[in-house]
């Protein structure tokens, strides 16, 4: 659990009255750190010891590592709660599709062409594999290295490079270091003749244990040497294992906030089960229960859309509902004669109505007014989606500027707002359009032709 500001104050000098640090009393300046609003050093009576103590418990109990880099890059770890239902899960985890150096050429531009075309929209959002994980499965290092060389030069993925030959693996990190690819397995047995490599071009490590208990030593000699960019692999060897040893860790980082363990993990449902539909199912359950990074060894668009589905529920706040941005968007690029509908932004309207466009094939604006993810008519009763605040928005978004014909079509549900809005709106045009998306089809071709003759 993370230290509370009355632990904190008991570390503190206690100076009475100084307010050096920037606040009045050293609890408050305590209660600040706690909240994690300032740092140590702002106290200049900390020794250096207490400082780096501090900032030691201080620390998220688990790490936050980055793999990849620039648009690509996947952040895992910084996790806060067992259960989703608790707070929220912050870091979705990163799919990552295996390629062995054994496969054929056909095989590999195959599985290239599947991560760089396989995205999915999603209202509003782009649903896709997120790292390529190369595999030195033939014993020919060239090969191994081509191969790494070959999905640097064809993608921008981080990668996580998989190689029990050191030298193999630490010549691939030196293709694609500024991508800061993972490098795993980091084991007992190479421990000591990785870490000098691993400091000359610094990227996460996957440890490797055959248990939970030998990643402990493995990670304490690690953070000893400066290295922290750490994720776990436990070495369980069937679905049950593992599902009980991520639990392990996690529960052991959170709730003693045992620092050994306190990194995020790697499954590899590619290697625990070898029938397509079930990878596919264990990969589902690693969603849910915790690694951060999961390794297929293949898949197609009906089997990673589901995936990532469940990837994006899992992963978003339950104390907030699903949104989109207000502004004005362009469905089907409508020019200034094209007839303008407003919605609220909750993600399940915005994508009813936009589909509902699209499929009656009549360019169109649609405005989102900011609900906070309500629905129309839950937002009209909560007053955030009043002939006013509609008015204001419609005012701000820069719409008008858009479209000839200043007619502005609402949601059947919320008629009454209509008189209100042409108070707020002088010189538009307000129509009552369907009360349901499906509506938009029969009404909305009708509507353009009567628009524009």
């Amino acid at each position: 659990m993370p230290i509370s500001g009355s632990v904190i104050v008991k570390k503190l000098p206690g100076r009475k009255g100084c307010k050096e640090c920037g606040f009045p009393t050293c609890f408050a300046f305590a209660m600040k750190l706690a909240s994690g609003g300032a740092k140590p050093d702002k106290c200049p009576y900390l020794t250096s010891e207490t400082i780096a103590a501090l900032e030691d418990a201080l620390a998220p109990p688990i790490k936050l590592v980055q793999i990849g880099a620039g648009e690509n890059a996947v952040q895992i770890g910084n996790e806060e709660v067992i259960y989703r239902h608790e707070k929220t899960f912050v870091h979705p985890p990163g799919i990552a599709l295996l390629i062995s150096d054994k496969e054929s050429e056909t095989k590999v531009e195959e599985k290239i062409k599947k991560i760089n075309e396989l995205q999915f929209p999603w209202i509003g959002l782009t649903l896709k594999a997120n790292l390529l994980a190369p595999y030195f499965e033939s014993g020919d290092r060239n090969k191994f290295t081509a191969l790494v060389k070959k999905i640097y030069e064809s993608t921008n993925l981080g990668m996580v490079l998989i190689s029990e030959d050191m030298d193999a693996l630490f010549s691939a990190r030196d293709i694609c270091a500024d991508r800061y690819p993972l490098l795993y397995p980091v084991t007992k047995e190479n421990l000591g003749a990785a870490i000098p490599k691993i400091k000359e071009k610094p990227t996460p490590v996957g440890v490797r244990g055959e248990s939970i208990e030998e990643l402990v030593p493995l990670t304490t000699k690690l953070k000893d040497a400066g290295i922290e960019e750490v994720i776990l692999a436990p070495g369980s060897k069937n679905l049950r294992e593992a599902i009980r040893d991520q639990t392990f860790i996690r529960r052991a980082a959170l709730k003693q906030n045992f620092r050994p363990l306190g990194y995020p993990t790697i499954a590899f449902p590619c290697f625990l089960a070898k029938d397509g539909l079930k990878e596919i199912m264990a990969a589902s359950l690693f969603i849910i229960k915790y690694p951060g990074i999961i390794v297929l060894s293949d898949f197609d668009q009906y089997s990673l859309l589901p995936l990532l589905v469940q990837r994006l529920n899992i992963y978003t706040d339950p104390r907030f509902p699903m949104a989109v941005e207000e502004k004005y968007y362009e469905v089907l690029e409508p020019d200034e004669y094209s007839p303008i509908l407003v919605t609220s932004n909750w993600a399940l309207t915005y994508f009813l109505v936009s589909s509902a466009i699209e499929a009656a094939k009549v360019p169109s604006f649609l405005c989102v007014k900011d609900t906070e993810g309500l629905g129309v008519v839950t937002a009209w009763g909560a007053g955030k989606f009043g002939g006013d605040t509609v008015g204001a928005f419609i005012k701000k978004c820069g719409i008008a500027d858009r479209a000839k014909y200043k007619k502005l079509v609402i949601p059947g549900k919320v008629a009454r707002i209509k008189g209100e809005l042409e108070d707020a709106l002088p010189g538009w045009e307000i129509a009552v359009g369907p009360r349901e998306a499906t509506e938009i089809g029969g009404f909305l071709p009708e509507f353009t032709r009567k628009l524009k003759a």
